[in-house]
């Protein structure tokens, strides 16, 4: 668990993570001191402060501190209908703003029975999962940046822009998009939508190979990443972790596969898993995972259907009293949206389940033992996006 203080450790080491021993005290060299790493931004990829305790060059616990990019959008959802929230949500986790839209229409359409017709349907999965392409292009570019490997950065953000282009041609904006409505979406997909994508499905398998033979096959990625952080998959369940940090520990579970929404059911993918939880594993997760979104976009693409892209659309939606909740699964895992409505326009209450916030709760158990330098590749293997956490 995150805590505010540090915990107290004893010399004989029966509270330390397993494997893990502090020097005895007559050590005169050994002397445990304080390090900040944040709240600047390009530390973490988000306004995170991390404060890390050191022994010499071991890590001997990570307690990171929330709160710095705050912004009450759970509280603020209460005074804005549902159709003025879900720009709201795009701003959590804005690498999987459209999965992030999606679950909140879906709440309302389960709330209210609205069907999305078949186009519509299609719409949405083949945005989500461009959106998927999307995210861990930039994760595995920034994973590399973290690294020493510059390089990375520029090759993933090549690929990258020709998505932005195609979210950018769709609803104008490249990264708070806002598109999805209860329904189905705003409007239908331009005529260069296809096109586009049937480019993508072309040259993306030859980029990924580029890719691996880059960094992920790489002897100093493979020394910095094989066997650092190992998480069981017991620690990873205890710790409600979801999405590639869940799988890459070995546990199948993608709310696409097992529990479906949307028209997932209908596509053939697999589950990618890893074998031993380590840093290395989570990363082969979410290669593989791209590979798995292209496939399913190849389905998408060879069938896409015509007809309507939206159903009953209305200014504004009054759901029922009661509560809903639906959930999806985001680049980084499984998203829940909870509604309580009193009948009004507006949701009494709206609740997110992040999957950031879990997922950031194992760091301590991934990074105590090891050095400073493992600490980085760990936090950049949770693929973290702090604003998911700040609501």
């Amino acid at each position: 668990m995150i805590t505010e203080s540090f915990s107290e450790y004893n010399l004989d080491g029966n509270t330390l993570p397993e494997g893990f021993r502090l020097p005895p005290p007559d050590d005169e060299e050994a002397e445990e001191f304080f390090v900040n790493i944040g709240p600047q931004h390009p530390s973490t990829h988000g306004v995170l402060r991390v404060v890390v305790r050191l022994n010499g060059e071991t890590v001997v616990e990570v307690v990171p501190h929330l709160g710095y990019i705050h912004r009450s959008i759970e509280k603020m959802a209460e005074n804005q209908t549902y159709v003025q929230n879900i720009h709201l949500s795009d701003r959590l986790d804005y690498l999987s703003a459209f999965s992030n839209n999606l679950c909140l229409c879906m709440a309302v359409e389960q709330a209210l029975g609205i069907g999305v017709p078949e186009r519509g349907e299609y719409i949405r999965l083949m945005i989500c999962e461009l959106q998927r392409l999307q995210s861990h292009l930039l994760w595995w570019g920034v994973l590399g940046m973290d690294m020493g490997a510059f390089t990375t950065f520029f090759y993933g953000f090549r690929e990258r822009e020709l998505i932005n282009d195609i979210f950018e041609e769709l609803c104008g904006a490249r990264l708070t998009v806002n598109y999805f409505r209860p329904g189905g979406s705003s409007i239908d997909v331009p005529d260069t939508f296809m096109p586009r994508v049937k480019h993508l499905l072309k040259i993306m398998p030859k980029v990924l190979d580029e890719y691996s033979n880059l960094l992920n096959k790489n002897i100093i990625f493979l020394e910095r990443t094989k066997g650092i952080g190992i998480l069981s998959p017991e620690k990873a369940l205890s710790y409600g972790c979801t999405g590639a940090v869940l799988r890459g520990s070995g546990i199948s579970y993608d709310v696409r596969k097992h529990d479906p929404y949307s028209i997932y059911d209908q596509f053939d993918f697999d589950v990618p898993l890893g074998n031993t939880g380590d840093s290395y594993d989570r990363c082969q997760v979410r290669m593989e995972e791209m590979e798995q979104s292209l496939r399913i976009l190849k389905q998408a693409a060879a069938r896409f259907p015509g007809g309507p892209h939206r159903s009953q659309p209305q200014q504004n939606y009054k759901l029922p009293k009661g509560s809903y909740y639906s959930q999806v699964e985001t680049p980084r895992g499984l998203l829940g949206v909870y509604i309580v409505s009193d009948g009004g326009i507006k949701p009494y209450r709206l609740k997110y389940r992040s999957p950031n916030f879990s997922n950031l709760n194992v760091l301590n158990e991934l990074a105590a033992g090891h050095k400073v330098a493992d600490l980085i590749t760990i936090m950049s293997t949770l693929d973290l996006v702090i604003p998911d956490i700040d609501r």
